[in-house]
């Protein structure tokens, strides 16, 4: 994803995440600057991280597990792992199981920091997912586009970054009402992934979200995720698209190409679609 979007902004300046107890949320754990390892699984097992937290602050269950490390007992537990924004707002959360400290030491970023190696496990935290994060943060996720580039493993951490940071981004914003025209490029729908960034793009702009599979887009379709149906969605390129779009998917009797049977879905609800 580098090349498409970027370098990550890294100053310093400020907490990039914050962790809280999924059994209390009552009891916060803290504040942390860096968390590398975070989006990079292992590869021994789906989901498991080990992870350094750079310049926290412990506190709560966090805290009491440090002078247990190498013991059960420095097991903390599970825990929601918040993304945060430049003013310290969660910008989106990830459910994390059994973060367990393995590893404590003074922090060179202030005398109350420790650098602490946890590991953990967590699925939704797909690699490529850092940078975009970094972009709604910095405030550079303002054109369109900025998936064109990007490979199919960064598509998907697109997509479930434009998912958990929806809330965020909409800030309490209304859909849009009926009958509001949408346009949706196709030169750039490669594949499934790619046509769902579109579409999200096309609805609620740049790193926008309008499902991320069928079910999801069926979802979408009922409101509540940034438009009103009926609406008309203009499909420029779209000889492109249903050339890309050609695996079959099962339905009914038979498969039928997944191209046709968006269109169907879409047309199914109300949409108007108009390819061109």
């Amino acid at each position: 994803m580098e090349n498409a979007i970027g370098t990550s902004g890294r100053d310093g300046a400020a907490p990039r995440y914050a962790l809280t107890s999924d059994e209390d949320d009552t009891d916060f754990w803290g504040l942390v600057h860096e968390a590398d390892g975070f989006f990079t699984p292992l590869p021994q097992e789906v989901g498991a991280r080990r992870v350094y937290l750079g310049g926290c602050l412990p506190q709560g269950g966090l805290l009491k597990s440090l002078s247990h490390v190498g013991t059960r007992r420095a097991r903390a537990g599970n825990a929601s792992f918040d993304v945060l924004d430049a003013d310290g707002a969660a910008m989106g959360s990830y459910f994390v199981n059994d973060v367990t400290v393995t590893n404590v030491r003074p922090s060179e970023r202030g005398a109350a920091l420790v650098d602490l190696v946890v590991t953990l496990w967590c699925e939704d935290a797909l690699p490529g997912a850092e940078r975009l994060w970094d972009l709604i943060r910095t405030g550079r996720l303002n054109r369109t586009g900025l998936w064109h580039g990007l490979t199919p493993e960064d598509r998907r951490a697109w997509l479930s970054v434009a998912l958990w940071s929806r809330e965020y981004r909409r800030r309490g914003r209304p859909d849009t009402p009926p009958g509001q025209v949408f346009t949706l490029d196709g030169r750039n729908v490669v594949d499934r992934d790619s046509f769902y960034c579109a579409i999200g793009e096309a609805v609620n702009g740049p790193g926008g979200y309008f499902g991320w599979n069928l079910d999801a887009l069926h979802d979408c379709l009922d409101g509540r995720w940034g438009a009103t149906s009926p609406f008309t969605l203009l499909w420029e390129s779209s000889a492109e698209a249903r050339a890309a779009l050609v695996e079959r998917v099962p339905a009914g009797d038979g498969g039928t190409p997944l191209f046709d049977l968006i269109v169907e879905i879409l047309r199914g609800r109300g949409i108007s679609v108009i390819l061109r």
